[in-house]
């Protein structure tokens, strides 16, 4: 059996490559091995390619991978090999009183992968990590795979906005970003039952996508134009509910302007130079609430694996470039570019 594997390398901003590195392995008795099926490159992933975020140089990179348990350690029972698991971004215990309360994604005994974008990956808890599926990846087809990737990360970042902006039956709901998480968003604040969505998009492959998940309106203006615009649009005073999904100031900015007094904003983007004004909040009643999403607690208790195994949401469509994993610098540059939302690896 091989000692190393391939895996996409961060060479520097701006350049990927893929190196032979030492294999991923079993190193504590609750750790599993999985052999990848599919990984994709993240929203998150662009901060460090272009510049803007730090990544060690010449380090492996990726948090969203789908596959088959290889090995296992002595202290693991949920898993076996041959079993097929989607893996969340967060690994976590799945016992403590954090992962208990449905928030798997700060477990204290957690953390965040780092090293997805590879052949293989290590999975530390592994118990309280891996999600399970039923039958094999062979038993479905490229769209369902493509679809359950989406649950180790951004549909259930989506779902995790809406949730979080506690969106109900009948709200208006404003959804600010539209890559692969705030189409999720779109599409989650559908499945929670929001009758109107305002969709933040000024790239019409982007919003087409977006009216296909549910949208009802699409607004391309930013800054105090996008703000006017969705007041107009709500009879002066706001949306019910908004999904921040992009994480930057003006969007965030944004957000605390359109929303409705009383409202609540569900934050999952990761925040970059973001200051929250405690005046403004408090004053216009708003609450914030969010934060990396507890992916294995949707995954399995509010049933976005079975939505997906059951063909009831296809949040898969985000991913609109497919590549290997040699041609990873090209999956990149094509994100960058906004040629394709999402860039999904295929092994």
């Amino acid at each position: 059996m091989s000692e190393t594997m391939k895996a996409a390398i961060f060479v520097k901003p701006g350049e990927m490559a893929v190196r032979e590195v030492p294999k991923a392995r079993v190193e504590q008795d609750t750790d599993a091995l999985v052999r990848v099926v599919r990984a994709c490159v993240c929203g998150s992933d662009l901060w460090y390619f272009r510049g803007l975020s730090p990544h060690p140089e010449n380090s492996q990179i990726g948090h969203e991978s789908i596959g088959v348990v290889e090995q296992v350690g002595a202290s693991v029972t949920t898993v076996a090999p041959g079993d097929f698991v989607v893996l969340p971004f967060p690994y976590s215990c799945g016992k403590c009183p954090v992962c208990e309360a449905g928030f798997e994604s700060v477990c204290p005994h957690g953390g965040y992968f780092g090293a997805s974008q590879a052949e293989y990956v290590r999975v530390p808890e592994a118990d309280g990590t891996c999600v399970k599926v039923p039958g094999s990846p062979e038993d479905y087809d490229d769209e369902t795979l493509a679809s359950l990737l989406t649950i180790a990360d951004v549909m259930s970042t989506g779902y995790h906005a809406a949730v979080s902006a506690e969106v109900k039956p009948g709200d208006t709901a404003v959804v600010m970003g539209d890559g692969a998480v705030g189409l999720c968003g779109v599409l989650s604040a559908r499945m929670l039952g929001a009758t109107r969505i305002i969709a933040m998009s000024r790239h019409e492959d982007r919003a087409a996508l977006a009216r296909e998940f549910g949208a009802t309106d699409v607004v391309a203006e930013r800054d105090q134009a996008a703000v006017d615009k969705v007041l107009s649009m709500t009879g002066g005073y706001g949306a019910d509910a908004v999904l921040e999904c992009v994480g930057s100031k003006q969007s965030f900015d944004t957000a605390i302007g359109l929303a409705r007094r009383g409202a609540v904003i569900g934050r999952v983007g990761l925040p970059h130079d973001v200051e929250i004004s405690a005046e403004g909040t408090f004053y216009g009643n708003i609450g914030i609430k969010g934060g990396p999403a507890p992916v294995r607690h949707y995954d399995l208790k509010s049933g976005l694996l079975d939505a997906v195994v059951n063909h009831e949401i296809d949040p898969g469509r985000v991913f609109t470039g497919v590549y290997d994993l040699d041609h990873i610098q090209e999956a990149y540059e094509a994100m960058d570019r906004r040629e394709v939302i999402k860039s999904l690896i295929r092994f």
